[in-house]
């Protein structure tokens, strides 16, 4: 990507977008530490400071963005901000970003997200958004005013995990063209679910860097549903405590049960306590669902899509798409 001087109201010279590497890793955890601890304070949480990610979490983000994984450096070479573009097939969505304290308030948090926004259109995404704390009405306003409307709450509920009827179907198990195979199927049930997405991209980076696993729910060449899971630890020194879902698709809205006692079986025998999903307020049904199993409410976070790039549930079967890392 060619490197553009970008004009700032600020005393110190700022250069960007560029696209981060892997090398920037310790700068990017830096930045989003500091960044995220302050947005806490202001929100009234001072006791709280945010940790610094796992690598291996944003080595994904970064292979998962690609050249979406843009930051700006200051006269240093410094990161100073950063924002991690993504798309799955026509899915684009913008996350984690942010802007080092000492440089917010003087106009890069609007170049940033339009630079991510730019982006994405040029991927040809439908879909353009990202979440955010729906307690913090700063950043819903500054969002707003570039754009973006709220929409659904994203819910994050876990499950305790159990041991069920019977193993899981894993795609690590299969090797050769029964691999590839499995992959190809995954593809083709999100395409008849939800036309234009694809989550080959996050499914192999997933396999190949061993930070998780996607369960089949059904035949491995033509199943009825697939779920992309992380099992490594989201924050950098932490035991290994929850099976995170990423992506999860389903042919059919009433095979979530079945869905779900797959994967707590499988958050027990990897070695976590239990699952986590993060479920879009477009499932109601789904959501009644996991309560009845006993799900907790751990978290929210507010959806917002550029207006115009909204995305739209399908009408049979279910998507359940992160917007986070």
């Amino acid at each position: 990507m060619t490197t553009v001087p970008r004009p700032f109201r600020s005393a110190r010279p700022m250069e960007g977008p560029l696209v981060a590497t892997v090398a920037d890793i310790p700068q990017l955890n830096e930045v989003f530490t500091e960044a995220f601890t302050e947005r806490y304070r202001k929100d009234g949480m001072t006791g709280v400071r945010v940790p610094p990610l796992n690598p291996s979490i944003w080595q994904y983000a970064i292979e998962d963005a690609g050249d979406g994984a843009l930051c700006w450096r200051d006269e240093r070479g410094r990161v100073v901000a950063f924002n991690m573009a993504h798309h799955s097939g026509t899915e684009g969505w913008m996350g984690p970003l942010c802007v080092r304290p000492d440089q917010q308030g003087m106009g890069l948090g609007k170049i940033i997200v339009q630079a991510g926004m730019r982006w994405l259109r040029l991927q040809k995404a439908r879909v353009i958004g990202l979440e955010t704390m729906p307690r913090t009405m700063d950043n819903i306003g500054f969002y707003s005013n570039l754009g973006f409307i709220p929409g659904h709450l994203t819910v994050t509920l876990t499950l305790e995990a159990a041991t069920g009827d019977r193993a899981p179907m894993l795609l690590s198990q299969l090797s050769g063209a029964d691999k590839l195979a499995a992959v190809t199927a995954c593809h083709g049930l999100t395409e008849r679910v939800m036309p234009g997405y694809d989550f080959t991209r996050e499914i192999d980076i997933t396999d190949r860097l061993r930070i998780g696993d996607t369960l089949l729910l059904g035949v491995p060449q033509a199943p009825d549903g697939f779920a992309l899971c992380h099992t490594v630890p989201l924050v950098e020194g932490r035991n290994r405590d929850e099976l995170r879902v990423l992506k999860l698709v389903l042919a059919r809205r009433s095979d979530l049960p079945r869905m779900l006692g797959a994967l707590t079986d499988f958050a027990r025998r990897s070695g976590t306590r239990r699952l986590a999903v993060r479920l879009q307020g477009d499932y109601p049904e789904a959501y009644r669902t996991f309560v009845a199993l006993g799900a907790r409410v751990r978290w929210t976070d507010l959806r917002m899509s550029a207006h115009g790039w909204n995305e739209v549930p399908p009408s049979e079967g279910m998507v359940l798409s992160n917007w986070e890392i």
